[in-house]
This record gives structure tokens, sequence and C-alpha cells, in this order.
């Protein structure tokens, strides 16, 4: 695929193919229709189901639903849980469901497995992304200068602060499209400077082997650590404690419980349109980036809104001419996303004022997702759609009935767990939440007999202090375990693997990895100062 003239692809998916069933498409007029095949077609992803076939929620209800959703006045912090986690799940789901083609389709006969092919695609000597390699080092990309007062670095290109970009192309779309597998990586600027660190990374672990280092040991050893970290650290802060230790010391109960080790899984649709789109509620509306873009101060142009974090971005937005690279003034300060004192570095802590917290797990989103920008449907002359298909929650929701998902009571029924309450799902825990007071009486009664999935689990979620338990939590802890089962790299089929790039041999959390991409320096974590 040439760089030069790929184009790029977006999140949205018209069509699944589901094992058994066939292939589920949404129709240009909205409705959604089933093609019955036992056979999966050539370039399609495998999903499938944990739990029983649902019924569509009413199309009114399911509008009504979105605006309640995205229309909460002011959401909820949480202070245990640093924002840059929101963007490390993204990073995740994209490694999970890694797209390459032009048409939305996902690559053949690729499966569900957290190997960091969203980062490797196929390799240094691969026909695709060979040239994304110098060796079996990453390329890195350099910023593009953009002086600002007083402010240090501004005004230089910083080499390795920027995803690699495709300086030979003919137009500006195309000297800025990055040079890395995944496309939608670099869709905002949050989730394109987590895959740089993860460059970094991968660079790093490669200068400790030394003249011995190869593709395939560096990779072993960057996958292992990545492994170890979501199951330490990005799970248990994102799903209840109690869940992830029974999945990963018992099994799965639910999840492909007898599949082989080395058998290919598949994508549960319980977890791809209902459980880990928990992420869309943690999104803030507006971030203290760095010194430059964050709340009114000294030096501050603007504040860092969810808005510029997609203008600022190869896929989503336009980057600086004549280069088309990054801005400097746009680089991460990474300390105002994740908590280095935890990790013994107190000297790279930011005031709490200066700090992002994720908003917290639950059933609301900020406004800006109920008109998403035109950025997020597609390349710039295609038109967004209408007010209402602008809105996440509408989204998500709506392709929940193509699918036929499961309602949260069918799930809670199957695993033998209490059925939420009418007036848990209506109110939640009290607070900042999504009033479903304006429903009929019948609407009502529909969204509490047959509340979308995606919805239950942000309300057990809630209900639970924001984190995923029950249904939720139950379904992400079981994916992961299966996808870092069944990798080629693999810490659950090494049981002797203990991470050696942390503090000691059991701690290995995304601040490590952090502060071992950076070498732990402060002015490359922060490079504005």
């Amino acid at each position: 695929m040439s760089p030069a003239t790929t184009t790029h692809t977006r999140h949205s998916r018209d069509q699944y193919y589901v094992v058994g069933e066939g292939i589920f498409r949404m129709n240009p007029d909205g409705t959604a229709s089933l093609t019955e095949s036992v056979t999966a077609p050539p370039n399609e992803f495998s999903f499938s189901r944990i739990g029983p076939r649902g019924t569509a929620l009413d199309n009114a209800l399911a509008e009504a639903v979105a605006v309640a959703m995205t229309g909460v006045p002011q959401q909820v912090e949480d202070t245990s849980l640093p924002a840059g986690y929101t963007y490390l799940g993204q990073f995740v789901d994209h490694d999970l469901t890694r797209m390459t083609s032009t048409n939305g389709n996902l690559v053949s006969q690729r499966s569900p497995l957290l190997d960091l092919d969203v980062l490797y695609g196929d390799g240094p000597g691969g026909q695709q992304h060979g040239s994304f390699y110098n060796g079996i080092r990453l390329r890195l990309g350099t910023t593009q200068a953009s002086p600002t007062n007083n402010v240090p670095n501004a005004g230089n290109d910083l080499e390795g602060f920027d995803l690699p970009r495709n300086a030979a192309g003919a137009t500006p779309a195309e000297k800025q499209l990055a040079l890395i597998p995944d496309l939608r990586n670099d869709e905002n600027l949050i989730v394109a400077q987590t895959h740089l660190a993860f460059m970094r990374f991968h660079n790093r672990v490669a200068d400790t082997f030394g003249p011995r280092a190869t593709f395939k040991n560096v990779r072993a050893k960057v996958v292992k650590h990545y492994q170890w970290m979501l199951r330490t650290d990005f799970l248990p802060r994102i799903v209840e404690g109690s869940i992830v230790e029974d999945v990963f010391q018992h099994g799965r109960r639910f999840f492909e419980r007898q599949a082989s080790r080395t058998q290919a899984p598949t994508m549960p649709l319980e977890f791809s349109v209902a459980a880990f789109r928990l992420g869309h509620s943690m999104i803030r509306d507006n971030y203290q980036w760095n010194r430059v873009f964050k709340s009114p101060g000294p030096d501050v142009l603007a504040p860092g809104s969810l808005g510029l974090l997609f203008s600022f971005s190869g896929t989503s937005g336009t980057l600086q001419p004549p280069h088309h690279r990054l801005p400097t003034n746009w680089v991460a300060d990474f300390r105002r996303l994740f908590r280095f004192s935890a990790a013994g570095r107190p000297d790279l802590a930011v005031p709490d004022s200066e700090f992002n917290p994720a908003m917290r797990i639950d059933a609301s989103m900020v406004d800006p997702l109920r008109n998403l920008p035109a950025g997020s449907f597609g390349p710039p002359n295609v038109p967004a759609p209408p007010a209402i298909e602008r809105n996440l929650a509408f989204r998500n929701l709506r392709r929940a009935n193509m699918v036929e998902l499961a309602s949260g009571q069918q799930m809670a029924n199957m695993m033998g767990f209490p059925a939420l309450s009418a007036e848990q799902i209506l109110r939640g825990a009290g607070g900042a939440t999504p009033d479903f007071s304006t429903l009929t009486i019948a609407q009502k009664t529909e969204l509490t007999t047959n509340t979308p999935l995606w919805l239950y689990i942000l309300r057990e979620a809630e209900i639970n202090g924001g984190k995923l338990t029950g249904v939720g939590g139950r379904i992400v802890a079981e994916v992961f375990h299966r996808a870092i089962e069944a990798s080629r790299d693999s810490i659950l089929r090494d049981k002797r693997f203990r991470p050696t790039l942390g503090p000691n041999r059991s701690t290995f959390r995304m601040t490590d990895l952090l502060l071992f991409a950076f070498e732990g320096r402060a002015d490359w974590l922060n490079p504005l100062g």
C-alpha cells in the first residue's frame, strides 16, 4: 500500500460478519439488514456473540436517550483515573481491531490479539510497512518549529516528537499522512502522542539488546511488558479488581471458554459494540495539554479543547505548512496525563489544577460528542450527516440495533447477575447523570426492560463508583484474557515472564513505560517546560 495514495479510514463500521449468522449491514437509508451466511467473506473480521440476539430499541427512544446522555450539564471527574488512560484504551482498541484497507474492512484473517500489530504492522521486512522501519527500529518524525513567546523549544524542530510523515507526498493531505500501520492512531493528538511513546519504547528496548538485537526478540519483550501493564495497571483501573483477579487466576466463564490457546479468537459483539465503548464516557471536553494550551495564564494561546486535539492530527485535521508536521508547541506534556509521583518521580508532578483526570465512567458524555466534527466521518469532501447522526451516543445505539445486540437484562440473566432495577436504569447513582424524566411512560417501560447493553454497562459502572462490574466487568476482563492468551507472545503462555523494565520484577505500569521510553528525562516528557 503506497503511503502517498492511501485513503484514511474511520471507526464507523457499516457491516459485521457474525460467525454462524452472516453479515449485518447498515443500509444508506439507516435501516439494517442481514445476509445469512456461514462462510466469512474475504477480508472480513469475524465477530461472535457471548449472549443471545436481542430486540432493537425503538428509533425515537434511541434518539431521546442519546440526547439525554450528551446533555448532562456537568459531568463528574474521576480523580483516581488519569486522563491518559482514556487514550491508552483507544490505542488498545485499535490494537484489537487494526484497520488497513481503504474501504473500512479489516485485514484478512485478523484476530483480536493484544500483540501490538497496530504498532508493528507486517514488520520491517513486510511489503506494506517495511518502509516504516530503519533496520529493526521504528522511524520517528520531527515537529515543525512554532515560536511562542517565552516558551523553551517551541521555536525548534524537535526530532522524535512527532509521528513519521510522508514528506514525499504531492498534496498537503499526502504530506501530513502518518507512516504508521493504522491511521486511526493519528485521528486525535492524544492517541497519536501515545502511539509515538510506544514507538520510542520499542526503540529503547532494541537498545537494551545491543548488537544481539533481532526484531523477533525486541518485539517479544515489548509485547510482554505491554500485556503486563494492561493486566496489572490498565484493567484494574477500569474494571473491578476482584473480577480481573478471578478471570486471570481461574479462567473465563463465558467467552470461548473451551478454546485452545493457539486457536484464533473472535471478537464478541458485546465487547466491541457495548462494553469497550466505556471510553466515550471518559472523554473530557478540554485538556490542560501543555504550558501553551491550557486554562488562561501567561503565554497561553488557547485552552486545549477536544476539537483542537482533533484538528492537530494528520487524519482528522490540518498540520502546519510548509512541511505539514505537528507544530512543536502542540507536543504532549505527559505529566498532565499520567501521575508519575506514584512511580517514584514527584519531580514530574504538576499542580492538581493543571492535571487532567478522566471523566467518571458513567452514562453521561461531554457535549462536544453530541455534534461530532465532519472530520470524524471521512475525508473533508464527505458531507457531515444529519444532526442526530453526528451524536456519538446515537451512533452507538443504532449500531447495537443493527447487529441485534442483547439487552443488559438478557446478559445479566445469562451470566447470573441480579438485573439493575428500573430506578437504577432511569436515575443511575444520582448527581450528574442523564435525565430520562422526559420520556413517556411507555418509553420508560421499554428502556427499563430492554436496556441497550452499552447504557446498561455504563449504569453498572456509575453505581459502582466508576468501575465496570457485573456484566460489563466480566465481558472486558474475559476478552482481554483471551486476547493475551492467544497472542504469539503471551504472558499467559510464558509463565516465567516477569517485567525487567520497571522498578521491580512484579511492577510495570504505563508511567514506567513512559519513563523508560523517554529515558526518565523531564525535558522529554515535557519538552516545553
